[in-house]
């Protein structure tokens, strides 16, 4: 049998159970299903489904919600009526990105977008803030007709009911006019109305206001991006003055992560003294930092987590094997251990709820199933469903997650995310090395729809967090520091080496599959690497460092950029897989969307022609309307179909 969660709510929702509801079979049950034959591979399309909802977030009022939404296929921005009976309402987002959105009060909220426009002859990224009315969708452009490249910054909302918040925006794309540093207006939502309340200052492009709707803080950056700091005023009535300074690759400014009601004190994130980032109380006046208020071992903590009414700590978020909240505020831990003793052998994870906490939209789910949103109400204790994130799975499980450490051959111990196909024995199988994309970022054990179709179809798939991954402090992710498809690469390697020693992995079925900087990864493993390796598949990724280095060279600050790149890589054709076609020694799948903003196509265009003037084995797959994020279901059918042809041809389950 298939495993499946249930939920205790007010109505019915898949299996109803008295006292609770368990996910998990009786021995009985286990016993019989032993006896059926196995049951047959889940269609790829299942995987390819877009996740129904995404970033809900509940009206003041908890009568409605915002988020994006899937509808055949599509993803629409949305605000949905939790009275069952109103039809939602929905924004085509077409090729414009929705890249964030903030209620208001209870009848306006503020989206922003952003979208790639000609200008002057180059392509670049515009972004913009509309108002957006809850009851008929009317929008209302809250930009002026002077607004430059970016327009979209939403710094604060009123919390009185009024459609007031504060915007900043750029009057100017020109570096020499007083406009192109942003300024600070205060804007009536509902009319599109401004009023200046901070004019620009130069140097500085990122403003940030205080839960009362002043704004305090600034950072300012030269125009290389070389140097920066940390603008500060205790009120509104106060100049700015410079409290922090910073310099170079590893010299961080302090920036405060939330002021707290006193005006001379602040939250600050900043590591101990073994290199993890914790929480701390800082004073503003004599800029000190006081006590610790959190820390996770061995983890750096995410941030933290901010009353939008009141602008206090309620908790702090983490990510250790897996994302959690660690609830600070009395009543928001016994409103967590409330909704975790309502479901049975699943995650419960509070995404949105309104001030008083009468209405909270939570998320049901982990590691191996896509899950579900769930409407609570306090009023009566119910739990109802919102939204299956996958239509056709539900809340199926599929297959088991954990986290493992193994120790690279320097001694460097790593963690890596392991998926084993279900009711396998977990020994001798194909496997599927999978490095993650940034490199600064992280794999942890959440839902994967990569992972979960490849285990369906036989793989084991183990993700790495090599050196330079985030979230296990400053140390361990400098230590990927000139280490590009080089010390990086060989924790790949070793990994699979790991998983091949404790009998898990046979190493002559092992394929590597990897987006963006994964992708990259995966094609310096079939050039460096092959004997290691049957295949290689690489999905939007990195070919050619400099050509990466010269796409980013006209944004300001893009001299710090490249330092930083450069940091990583000091030698960018010896490592870039591009101008070494000719050791490639593996077939290679190469896919990449026309409309990626991060990597461009190129990237694999070019990788292709020199494969095919090498006389390798590959594969190219274009995908004219696929961007970096795989936003359209379609992109990732064909991704998976493609993915899963390669592989039972060249390294078949």
């Amino acid at each position: 049998m298939r495993k499946t969660w249930a939920v205790l709510a007010a109505a019915a929702v898949l299996v109803p159970m008295s006292g609770g509801v368990c996910a998990q079979e009786t021995q009985q049950q286990q016993a019989a299903s032993a006896t059926k034959p196995t049951p047959a591979k889940l269609d790829t399309a299942v995987f390819a489904e877009l996740p129904m909802l995404a970033g809900p977030v509940l009206s003041p009022d908890g009568t409605r919600f915002a988020a994006q939404l899937a509808v055949k296929g599509r993803q629409y921005f949305a605000i949905v009526p939790l009275d069952g009976e109103t039809q939602p309402q929905l924004i085509a987002t077409g090729d414009t990105d929705i890249n964030d959105w903030r209620w208001v009060n209870n009848e306006w909220l503020v989206l922003g977008v952003g979208k790639t426009t000609p200008v002057e002859g180059d392509e670049w990224y515009i972004t913009r803030a509309f108002g957006v009315q809850a009851g008929t969708g009317k929008m209302v452009l809250l930009n002026s007709r002077e607004t430059g490249q970016d327009g979209g910054t939403l710094l604060w909302t009123a919390h009185d009911g009024t459609p007031r918040a504060l915007l900043a925006a750029q009057t100017s794309i020109y570096t020499n006019e007083a406009g192109f540093w942003p300024k600070v207006d205060e804007v009536d939502v509902s009319t599109g109305k401004h009023k200046t309340v901070l004019v620009g200052r130069e140097g500085v492009m990122h403003w940030y206001a205080d839960g009362a709707g002043v704004v305090r803080m600034g950072i300012g950056r030269s125009m290389d991006g070389r140097q920066r700091r940390l603008l500060y005023r205790p009120n509104a009535r106060s100049d700015f003055r410079v409290i922090d300074r910073a310099k170079g690759l590893h010299d961080g400014l302090l920036v405060p992560s939330l002021f707290l009601p006193d005006p001379g004190k602040a939250l600050v994130v900043q590591d101990d003294d073994k290199g993890l980032s914790a929480l701390w109380e800082y004073d503003l006046a004599a800029m000190q930092t006081g006590k610790q208020i959190f820390a996770s071992p061995g983890y750096d903590i995410s941030g933290p987590v901010v009353d939008p009414v009141t602008s206090t700590l309620l908790g702090v978020e983490v990510t250790e094997n897996r994302s959690t909240t660690h609830w600070i505020d009395p009543a928001m831990a016994a409103l967590q251990k409330k909704l975790s003793s309502m479901v049975q052998s699943a995650q419960v994870e509070i995404t949105s709820f309104t001030a008083d906490r009468s209405v909270v939209i939570v998320k049901v789910g982990d590691a191996t199933a896509p899950g579900a949103y769930f409407v609570y109400r306090a009023a009566d204790e119910s739990l109802q469903p919102l939204a299956m994130n996958n239509q056709t799975l539900k809340l199926r499980r599929l297959h088991p997650v954990k986290t493992i450490r193994y120790k690279a051959r320097d001694g460097l111990e790593i963690a890596a995310v392991l998926t084993l196909p279900r009711g396998s024995t977990g020994k001798n199988l194909p496997l599927i090395l999978m490095p993650h994309g940034g490199p600064s970022a992280r794999d942890e054990e959440e839902w994967d729809w990569w992972s979960q179709f490849l285990a369906e179809r036989g793989y084991a798939v183990i993700k790495p967090n090599y050196r330079g991954s985030t979230g296990y402090g400053t140390p361990f992710e400098r230590k990927g520091e000139g280490q590009w498809g080089l010390a990086m690469q060989d924790d790949l390697n070793d990994a699979v080496k790991a998983l091949v020693e404790q009998g898990i992995a046979d190493p002559k079925r092992v394929c590597v599959v990897g987006g963006s900087y994964g992708g990259y990864a995966a094609l310096r493993a079939a050039q460096r690497d092959g004997s290691l390796y049957r295949c290689a598949v690489s999905f939007a990724g990195v070919s050619d460092l400099q050509r990466l280095l010269a796409f980013n060279s006209n944004a300001l600050g893009a001299e710090a950029t490249g330092d930083w790149l450069k940091a990583q890589a000091p030698d960018f054709k010896a490592i870039s897989p591009l101008f070494h076609a000719e050791d490639f020694s593996i077939p290679v799948l190469l896919v990449h969307g026309k409309k990626d903003r991060r990597v461009p196509f190129k990237q694999s265009k070019l990788m292709a022609d020199r494969l095919a003037t090498a006389g390798k084995t590959f594969e190219f797959i274009e995908q004219p309307e696929g961007d970096h994020f795989f936003t359209r279901q379609e992109d990732r059918l064909s991704f998976l179909k493609a993915l899963e042809a390669f592989l039972a041809k060249y390294n078949p389950a």
